[in-house]
């Protein structure tokens, strides 16, 4: 009897016994890229596909889960994009392989129907949570989120497409969404299927980077846009973004720790951030070699020289964002000359050099179609002082972000106070000398993007075209030609854009 009760006793206590715990730590590696739309990088230093391919070798190749993230803004713009809409970068890709891309707002430069055939070119996972067709159907292969599954951890990805490429590019009918709102349902949706971490790729500025942020949707976010190299933790959430053109691959190592007990399943993990400057990577010889193929067939055609500038010329993005700038008032007199408009207005943001050219300067039909390489036409418009005015307004309306909406104007000199609100900032404007009337109706000369109302200007949208887009020129051969017929140029920022504060 009491041999039976000891047997039922230890039956008992093992039956009572909680489950023992398991515990495993996995380590992932995320790579980072954003903005990269030059094939070769920003200069013959750093970056370019052919060490972005280098440095994921490298990695893949230390064993581990490794994956290769892009965060938009590839196939324009870009010189050999003008030529090719982006092709050549979709091959790069290829070659390259990212496992996530999230495509950016300059994915829809050339229109919907070339962001379709672009795509449908892809050989890698494509994510936009947040798009879908006019009719509201998924655009071609691109799926809103994937599931990752690496030794029994799941990671779900949300991607995150530019929700202001409305503004700032062409989408078309192609249908954008908040990415917040998108992402946030995808989270939890991926939550909801058993995922451990989850991780937003967006191409988003700093400002809505921060509302994903503060959402807590979302374990770690990778961004592009901004073109800055940034890394964030606070303990709860981890946010990282990797400059430009492959200048620095910027990896984020998370060791994810998951234990089950009892049924439940807890998870904790921890980031290490390693920014890799790319300046001291041998690039991958194959890809190196398709990119020189693209530059030999451009060299034929480009490395023509149309003329002298006898001042310097600065395209950096700080120059031509944030004040009046040489190369600015170069581009913007060769557009009101060509279409013989009072005035001329033109949007920072289009000139993508982003270099600085010395004085004495051979210029090159290189040169200019790398600095205008969208493939913009001038316009001419009829329009009021006061949509001029208005116009002026929304140019100003965001120096303190390095917009690209900033003004680069001809015949006019605007006075402009910063502390003011946005809005408000335009204290006076001159036209021929004389103080803008508001009721008067002045020519003109802008690009098509603007005309129809991009980078904010609807003033521009509303106006009445002279000169529509399919009857103007290439703003790049209207500048070409203006260098050309000068035989050497001498711009200079001469007061035209006048700023306080």
């Amino acid at each position: 009897m009491l041999r039976c009760f000891a047997a039922f006793a230890v039956a008992l206590l093992v039956l009572v016994q909680p489950s023992p715990s398991r515990a495993e730590t996995v380590p992932v590696t995320f790579l980072l890229v954003n903005d990269a739309d030059q094939m070769a990088g920003s200069d013959e230093v750093r970056g370019g596909y052919a060490r972005i391919a280098a440095v994921a070798k490298e990695e893949r190749a230390k064993g581990g889960h490794v994956f290769l993230v892009h965060a938009g803004d590839a196939i324009s713009p870009s010189l050999m994009a003008g030529f090719d809409r982006g092709q050549h970068i979709i091959t790069l890709l290829n070659m390259v392989k990212p496992d996530i891309f999230v495509p950016g707002n300059h994915e829809y430069d050339f229109g919907e129907d070339i962001f379709r055939t672009r795509f449908a070119e892809a050989e890698f996972p494509v994510l936009a949570a947040n798009l879908s067709g006019a009719d509201g159907k998924p655009v071609g292969s691109i799926r809103p989120s994937v599931m990752l599954e690496v030794e029994g951890a799941k990671i779900g990805v949300v991607g995150l497409t530019a929700e202001d490429s409305y503004v700032k590019s062409s989408p078309g009918a192609l249908k954008i969404g908040p990415s917040l709102e998108a992402g946030k349902r995808e989270a939890e949706a991926l939550r909801q299927k058993g995922a451990d971490f989850v991780v937003a790729v967006a191409h988003a500025g700093r400002a809505l980077d921060q509302e994903l942020f503060r959402s807590r949707a979302f374990d770690l976010i990778l961004s592009g846009d901004d073109h800055d190299l940034m890394v964030f933790f606070d303990g709860k959430t981890a946010m990282a973004e990797s400059k430009e053109q492959g200048e620095f691959v910027t990896a984020v190592d998370v060791m994810l720790s998951i234990q089950e007990e009892d049924g439940k399943r807890k998870v904790s993990w921890w980031p290490g951030f390693r920014p890799i400057d790319t300046a001291g990577v041998v690039p991958d010889a194959e890809v190196q070699a398709k990119i020189d193929e693209f530059q030999a067939d451009l060299s034929k055609e480009l490395d023509v020289t149309v003329g002298k500038t006898t001042t310097p010329l600065d395209s950096r993005r700080p120059a031509v964002r944030t004040a009046e700038a040489a190369i600015g008032n170069l581009i913007a007199d060769a557009m009101r000359l060509a279409v013989k408009a009072d005035v001329a207005v033109t949007n920072g943001g289009g000139i993508r050099g982003n270099r600085v050219y010395d004085a004495g300067t051979q210029l090159s039909r290189r040169d200019i179609l790398t600095e205008l390489p969208f493939g913009n036409r001038t316009v001419k418009l009829e329009i009021s002082g006061a949509g001029i005015l208005k116009a002026l307004e929304n140019g100003f309306s965001k120096v303190e972000e390095g917009a690209g909406r900033f003004p680069q104007v001809s015949g006019m000199v605007v006075e402009v106070d910063l502390q003011k609100p946005a809005g408000s900032r335009v204290v006076a404007v001159q036209i021929s000398g004389e103080e803008l009337d508001p009721q008067k109706t002045y020519t003109l000369a802008t690009n098509d993007f603007m005309a129809r109302g991009g980078d904010g200007y609807e003033a521009f949208a509303a106006a009445k075209p002279i000169l529509n887009e399919r009857d103007g020129k290439l703003m790049a051969s209207d500048v070409m030609s203006f260098i050309r017929a000068a035989g050497e140029v001498a711009p200079k920022p001469e007061g035209r854009i006048r700023v306080k504060g």
